[in-house]
Protein backbone atom coordinates (compact mmCIF):
# COMPACT_ATOMS: atom_id res chain seq x y z
CA UNK A 1 0.00 0.00 0.00
CA UNK A 2 2.85 2.41 -0.87
CA UNK A 3 3.98 2.68 2.74
CA UNK A 4 7.58 3.19 1.67
CA UNK A 5 6.60 5.96 -0.71
CA UNK A 6 4.54 7.92 1.81
CA UNK A 7 7.15 7.36 4.52
CA UNK A 8 9.65 9.25 2.36
CA UNK A 9 7.20 11.67 0.76
CA UNK A 10 5.68 13.11 3.93
CA UNK A 11 8.95 14.34 5.51
CA UNK A 12 10.04 15.75 2.15
CA UNK A 13 6.84 17.81 1.94
CA UNK A 14 7.17 19.07 5.49
CA UNK A 15 10.84 19.95 4.90
CA UNK A 16 9.88 21.99 1.83
CA UNK A 17 7.19 23.69 3.90
CA UNK A 18 9.79 24.66 6.50
CA UNK A 19 12.11 26.04 3.83
CA UNK A 20 9.26 28.07 2.39
CA UNK A 21 8.54 29.52 5.82
CA UNK A 22 12.15 30.70 5.96
CA UNK A 23 11.82 32.32 2.52
CA UNK A 24 8.60 34.06 3.56
CA UNK A 25 10.28 35.39 6.69
CA UNK A 26 13.09 36.82 4.58
CA UNK A 27 10.81 38.44 2.01
CA UNK A 28 8.01 39.48 4.37
CA UNK A 29 9.28 43.05 5.04
CA UNK A 30 9.40 43.80 1.30
CA UNK A 31 6.00 42.27 0.67
CA UNK A 32 4.35 44.10 3.56
CA UNK A 33 5.80 47.43 2.40
CA UNK A 34 4.51 46.86 -1.13
CA UNK A 35 1.26 48.13 -2.59
CA UNK A 36 0.47 44.49 -3.52
CA UNK A 37 0.84 43.20 0.05
CA UNK A 38 -2.55 41.37 0.11
CA UNK A 39 -1.74 39.61 -3.17
CA UNK A 40 1.63 38.50 -1.85
CA UNK A 41 0.04 37.21 1.34
CA UNK A 42 -2.49 35.12 -0.61
CA UNK A 43 0.20 33.81 -2.96
CA UNK A 44 2.59 32.81 -0.17
CA UNK A 45 -0.23 31.02 1.68
CA UNK A 46 -1.30 29.20 -1.49
CA UNK A 47 2.25 27.99 -2.08
CA UNK A 48 2.45 26.75 1.51
CA UNK A 49 -0.64 24.63 0.83
CA UNK A 50 1.21 22.96 -2.08
CA UNK A 51 3.57 21.47 0.49
CA UNK A 52 1.37 21.21 3.59
CA UNK A 53 -1.63 19.36 2.13
CA UNK A 54 0.30 16.59 0.31
CA UNK A 55 2.40 16.14 3.45
CA UNK A 56 -0.72 15.93 5.59
CA UNK A 57 -2.35 13.36 3.31
CA UNK A 58 0.84 11.29 3.31
CA UNK A 59 0.95 11.25 7.11
CA UNK A 60 -2.74 10.29 7.32
CA UNK A 61 -2.19 7.49 4.81
CA UNK A 62 0.36 5.96 7.20
CA UNK A 63 -1.85 6.08 10.29
CA UNK A 64 -3.78 2.94 9.31
CA UNK A 65 -2.61 1.74 5.93
CA UNK A 66 -4.48 -1.52 6.32
CA UNK A 67 -7.89 0.19 6.41
CA UNK A 68 -8.79 1.60 2.95
CA UNK A 69 -11.79 3.46 4.35
CA UNK A 70 -9.52 5.53 6.59
CA UNK A 71 -7.18 6.87 3.92
CA UNK A 72 -10.05 7.35 1.47
CA UNK A 73 -11.95 9.50 3.96
CA UNK A 74 -8.87 11.52 4.91
CA UNK A 75 -7.97 12.09 1.25
CA UNK A 76 -11.50 13.20 0.42
CA UNK A 77 -11.65 15.77 3.19
CA UNK A 78 -8.11 17.11 2.74
CA UNK A 79 -8.09 17.28 -1.05
CA UNK A 80 -11.54 18.78 -1.53
CA UNK A 81 -10.96 21.14 1.38
CA UNK A 82 -7.72 22.30 -0.25
CA UNK A 83 -9.52 22.92 -3.52
CA UNK A 84 -12.14 25.02 -1.74
CA UNK A 85 -9.48 27.06 0.05
CA UNK A 86 -7.59 27.75 -3.18
CA UNK A 87 -10.82 28.79 -4.88
CA UNK A 88 -11.55 31.13 -1.96
CA UNK A 89 -8.14 32.70 -2.49
CA UNK A 90 -9.27 34.38 -5.68
CA UNK A 91 -6.52 36.20 -7.48
CA UNK A 92 -3.90 34.05 -5.80
CA UNK A 93 -1.09 35.23 -8.05
CA UNK A 94 -2.62 38.58 -8.95
CA UNK A 95 -0.42 41.65 -9.36
CA UNK A 96 -1.25 45.33 -9.66
CA UNK A 97 0.75 45.61 -12.85
CA UNK A 98 -0.13 43.48 -15.86
CA UNK A 99 2.33 41.83 -18.19
CA UNK A 100 5.01 41.06 -15.65
CA UNK A 101 7.19 37.97 -16.04
CA UNK A 102 5.71 34.83 -14.51
CA UNK A 103 2.22 36.17 -13.81
CA UNK A 104 0.64 33.96 -16.48
CA UNK A 105 2.51 30.89 -15.26
CA UNK A 106 1.47 31.63 -11.70
CA UNK A 107 -2.20 31.78 -12.68
CA UNK A 108 -1.84 28.53 -14.63
CA UNK A 109 -0.26 26.86 -11.59
CA UNK A 110 -3.17 28.08 -9.46
CA UNK A 111 -5.76 26.58 -11.81
CA UNK A 112 -3.88 23.29 -12.23
CA UNK A 113 -3.53 22.92 -8.46
CA UNK A 114 -7.29 23.28 -7.96
CA UNK A 115 -7.95 20.68 -10.66
CA UNK A 116 -5.40 18.30 -9.13
CA UNK A 117 -6.96 18.50 -5.69
CA UNK A 118 -10.38 17.83 -7.18
CA UNK A 119 -8.96 14.79 -9.01
CA UNK A 120 -7.44 13.44 -5.78
CA UNK A 121 -10.73 13.92 -3.95
CA UNK A 122 -12.76 12.22 -6.68
CA UNK A 123 -10.35 9.27 -6.93
CA UNK A 124 -10.65 8.79 -3.18
CA UNK A 125 -14.33 8.00 -3.69
CA UNK A 126 -13.36 5.21 -6.10
CA UNK A 127 -10.64 3.63 -4.00
CA UNK A 128 -8.41 0.67 -4.79
CA UNK A 129 -4.64 0.05 -4.95
CA UNK A 130 -4.37 1.36 -8.50
CA UNK A 131 -6.13 4.59 -7.51
CA UNK A 132 -3.75 5.04 -4.59
CA UNK A 133 -0.80 4.85 -6.98
CA UNK A 134 -2.37 7.43 -9.26
CA UNK A 135 -2.98 9.73 -6.31
CA UNK A 136 0.68 9.36 -5.30
CA UNK A 137 1.67 10.56 -8.78
CA UNK A 138 -0.75 13.50 -8.58
CA UNK A 139 0.53 14.52 -5.16
CA UNK A 140 4.10 14.44 -6.45
CA UNK A 141 3.03 16.70 -9.30
CA UNK A 142 1.43 19.09 -6.82
CA UNK A 143 4.67 19.41 -4.88
CA UNK A 144 6.61 20.02 -8.09
CA UNK A 145 4.00 22.62 -9.07
CA UNK A 146 4.39 24.31 -5.71
CA UNK A 147 8.15 24.47 -6.13
CA UNK A 148 7.78 26.25 -9.48
CA UNK A 149 5.21 28.67 -8.08
CA UNK A 150 7.51 29.42 -5.15
CA UNK A 151 10.40 30.07 -7.53
CA UNK A 152 8.32 32.53 -9.56
CA UNK A 153 7.17 34.40 -6.46
CA UNK A 154 10.65 34.45 -4.93
CA UNK A 155 12.18 36.23 -7.93
CA UNK A 156 9.16 38.41 -8.65
CA UNK A 157 9.96 42.11 -8.67
CA UNK A 158 8.24 43.82 -5.75
CA UNK A 159 6.26 46.97 -6.71
CA UNK A 160 7.10 50.35 -5.22
CA UNK A 161 6.52 50.74 -1.52
CA UNK A 162 3.41 52.39 -0.18
CA UNK A 163 3.60 56.18 0.18
CA UNK A 164 4.33 57.17 3.74
CA UNK A 165 2.77 60.62 3.48
CA UNK A 166 3.93 64.02 2.28
CA UNK A 167 7.56 64.60 3.06
CA UNK A 168 8.48 67.72 4.93
CA UNK A 169 10.86 70.04 3.21
CA UNK A 170 14.17 70.47 5.08
CA UNK A 171 14.74 73.95 3.66
CA UNK A 172 13.48 75.92 6.72
CA UNK A 173 15.65 73.89 9.08
CA UNK A 174 18.64 74.23 6.77
CA UNK A 175 18.14 77.96 6.47
CA UNK A 176 17.90 78.28 10.25
CA UNK A 177 21.08 76.30 10.79
CA UNK A 178 22.89 78.35 8.15
CA UNK A 179 21.85 81.62 9.78
CA UNK A 180 23.34 80.50 13.09
CA UNK A 181 22.37 81.78 16.54
CA UNK A 182 21.43 85.40 17.04
CA UNK A 183 24.39 87.70 17.62
CA UNK A 184 24.68 88.73 21.26
CA UNK A 185 27.12 91.40 22.39
CA UNK A 186 29.15 90.15 25.29
CA UNK A 187 31.49 91.85 27.71
CA UNK A 188 34.21 90.32 29.86
CA UNK A 189 33.45 89.88 33.56
CA UNK A 190 35.36 88.49 36.45
CA UNK A 191 33.69 85.10 36.12
CA UNK A 192 33.73 84.93 32.30
CA UNK A 193 31.71 86.42 29.44
CA UNK A 194 28.23 87.80 29.99
CA UNK A 195 25.72 89.47 27.65
CA UNK A 196 26.15 93.19 27.27
CA UNK A 197 23.13 94.97 28.68
CA UNK A 198 24.12 98.34 27.31
CA UNK A 199 21.68 99.77 24.89
CA UNK A 200 22.98 101.16 21.62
Amino acid sequence: MLDDFYSAFSPACLALLGLWMVVVQMRLPQWQASEAAPAYQRASYGIALHFALPGLMSVLALVDSGDPAYWRTSFKITALGGAVVLIALSGLFGRPRAGRAGSGLGLAAYVVAIAAYVVVGVLAFIGGPAVLRVEAIVLTGLVFLGFNAAWLLLFDSVPDSRPTGPSQSPEPAAAESAAGPADINTTPTASGWAPDSRSE
